[in-house]
């Protein structure tokens, strides 16, 4: 297989005599005493004289080439140093066959020392090892040049995405090494781009683009119903962002695989009718998740969004008088599922602390940061990544705050920045090496994003991996006493949550979380509303004074310690009594939610109390223990490390 598309005529127009010449003036760079250099040089010429044309050569079947190459182990030397120096062009299934050995790199660092020198510096500014970057240069470099005839000063963005495509495609080279070529592609492609040889840096996410849009659509077999929707596709493009028009691909995509496999006599979406829409409607309600997430089915917020963009794509071409579009309407508002009406999940403040407690010592500066960052700022996850370097702007008096890119809702906004998070993106930012501005996904302008590193983006994966390690380390466990599932966006969650407990207004929240309809916010108010706590309270005042409260047959309604400790209740040592809270109700999230709380104030005259408390919780934490009760263990031991720092610093207030 061959990348260039020219017909191949004699050695790439030079003699034969030419090119022996050549390589017997480069044998320097090979190295080895003048003997073993001049044997190399006729071990070549006998090769030219059983083929004078290496351009006819390369088109023999490749068996065959590869047991001429054998027969003559000084062959290869000299075929590599014809593909290199450009005399020839490779073919690419010799190239993945053999292993290029140390002859490629001596011959694509020695016939390019300015072009190797660049890549090397680039390699030092990304934080790219010499050794690394040398099998860069020469196994990408060296089969880059050799397929397409270009030297990497000329080498643009297409050459290297025909290269790799290539290499995707054959059936030659095994998976992992086909994973190990594309490896090495991707890293010579970060050399490139920042030696500012090439303006077009790896792509590391999916971006929605029509490569990308094409290959989500292939599972739609039917050529007229595929067509019309990457039409469609390709104009809602123009004026969607990137990460919608993903989505939107994704919805029809799966409508359009289903309609051709279901109804193979279908050619094209004019002839859809309502029976084909109501068996995708009940299809869709019950198919399960694809791709990593197991077989669970899919969540009702994925199901509405399928009919939603399937209604859109029907109205707007019919709206545009595509000749496709149904002659009636056939998808109707009612029939949209109605979605669930959740409310933010926030972290209870025991296990807010704890984590966050646990974050701070995690080892990956990036996971570390960007953990800290999304809970002292309610950003979401996408908008961490988009941070720009200039984004963090000091208005002297009024502190520092956080210029939020636009994202999801398409809007900036400002957030102030606390001395914690301030501290994270310093001690980030000290240790960010330069790299050279990458692409915006929006517009394309070149962009100083904060998250970069080893000349690329950073992505979410190493977030959601650094979460994982602090929850296993904090010991935050579920009812299963398996690690509780937490992502990243319930820090956002639970920064909302704690400004609105701590009194501040809907409208103020409102711009700090960037939401667009006060709607949005209002979700927050029913979390921890003081009017409705009130009105609760006032309520079961006057039921408890209508209906006494008896006692559980022969249970005292006031248990006494003993009894109490060898009750099967979750037992909760609170300031002046216990939670009779049943084994069934699981652990309360806001037990002892003022003693783990960062506000909490204590004086000296409190601290025979706290002591007690403290002499307490231990009891019941070893009674927890004995149980085998892993979660009541944890929140236990993270109470009695509160209640200890609040006695150790009251012990240090102490006068002499």
């Amino acid at each position: 297989m061959t990348i260039l598309t020219d017909t191949p005529g004699t050695v790439a127009g030079e003699t034969a005599i030419g090119l022996l010449a050549g390589y017997e003036q480069a044998q320097h760079l090979l190295g080895g005493t003048a003997a073993y250099q001049r044997l190399r040089v006729r071990a070549a010429a006998r090769f030219l004289d059983n083929h004078p044309d290496l351009s006819v050569w390369m088109l023999r079947p490749l068996e065959v080439r590869l047991t001429e190459i054998a027969a003559d182990s000084h062959a290869w030397p000299f075929l590599t140093y014809a593909m290199v120096s450009l005399q020839v062009q490779g073919d690419l299934e010799l190239l993945l066959t053999k292993n290029f050995g140390h002859s490629m790199r001596r011959w694509v660092t020695g016939l390019y020392p300015d072009d190797t020198a660049a890549l090397l510096a680039a390699a030092g500014r990304i934080g790219t090892g010499p050794e690394k970057a040398l099998q860069f240069i020469a196994e990408g470099l060296g089969l880059v040049v050799s397929l397409t005839g270009k030297r990497a000063g000329d080498l643009d963005a297409a050459d290297l995405d025909a290269c790799l495509s290539a290499i995707k495609a054959s059936t030659v080279p095994t998976p992992a090494m086909q994973r190990r070529r594309a490896g090495v592609m991707f890293g010579l492609r970060k050399l490139l781009f920042e030696a500012r040889l090439i303006d077009c840096p790896p792509v590391q996410r999916r971006q929605g683009g029509p490569a990308t849009r094409q290959r989500r659509l292939t599972a739609v077999t039917t050529p007229g119903i595929r067509d019309t929707l990457a039409a469609y596709l390709d104009a809602r493009a123009t004026v969607l962002r990137p990460k919608t028009i993903a989505k939107l691909t994704s919805a029809l995509a799966v409508f359009g695989e289903f309609v051709s496999t279901q109804f193979p006599d279908l050619e094209g979406i004019e002839q859809l009718q309502r029976h084909h829409i109501e068996a995708f409607l009940k299809w869709s309600s019950t198919r399960t998740c694809r791709g990593n997430h197991g077989d669970r089915p899919v969540g009702p917020f994925v199901t509405a969004h399928a009919v939603i963009t399937l209604r859109g794509f029907l109205e707007d071409i019919t709206a545009w008088g595509w000749p496709q579009a149904p002659v009636r309407q056939i998808v109707f508002a009612g029939d949209i599922p109605k979605q669930p009406k959740m409310l933010p999940r926030a972290l209870a403040p025991d296990v807010d602390q704890a984590l966050m407690d646990a974050v701070a010592l995690l080892d990956d500066r990036f996971a570390r940061t960007g953990l800290t960052i999304l809970r002292g700022t309610g950003l979401r996850v996408g908008e961490l990544l988009d941070l720009e370097l200039d984004a963090i702007i000091d208005y002297g008096p009024a502190g520092s705050w956080l210029r939020v890119p636009v994202g999801k809702l398409n809007t900036e906004r400002m957030v102030p920045l606390d001395a914690i998070t301030l501290a994270a993106f310093d001690d980030w930012l000290t240790h960010r090496q330069h790299q050279r501005p990458h692409p915006d996904d929006r517009d394309g302008r070149p962009t100083d994003f904060v998250f970069a590193e080893a000349g690329r983006r950073l992505g979410p994966g190493r977030i959601q991996i650094g979460l994982r390690n602090a929850i296993r380390a904090a010991g935050i466990c579920g009812p299963d006493g398996e690690p509780q599932r937490i992502v990243a966006h319930q820090l956002r969650h639970t920064y909302a949550t704690s400004l609105v407990n701590a009194g501040m207004s809907l409208q103020a929240l409102m711009q700090l979380l960037g939401h667009s309809s006060p709607e949005m916010t209002m979700r927050y108010a029913h979390l921890a509303s003081p009017t409705l706590r009130a009105a609760y309270e006032q309520a079961v005042g006057k039921l408890r004074r209508r209906i006494p409260v008896s006692p559980s047959p022969g249970r005292p309604a006031i248990p006494d310690s003993v009894e109490w400790l060898n009750s099967e209740m979750l037992k909760t040592r609170v300031a002046h009594g216990y939670c009779s809270r049943d084994l069934a109700a699981e652990a309360c999230s806001y037990a002892n939610i003022c003693e783990t709380c960062p506000n909490f104030t204590t004086t000296p005259e409190f601290a025979p109390a706290i002591a007690a408390q403290l002499h307490g919780i231990e009891a019941l934490r070893d009674d927890a223990h004995k149980r085998d009760w892993p979660s009541e263990v944890a929140r236990h031991d993270r109470v009695i490390d509160s209640l200890q720092h609040h006695l150790q610093r009251l012990e240090n207030r102490r006068p002499d």
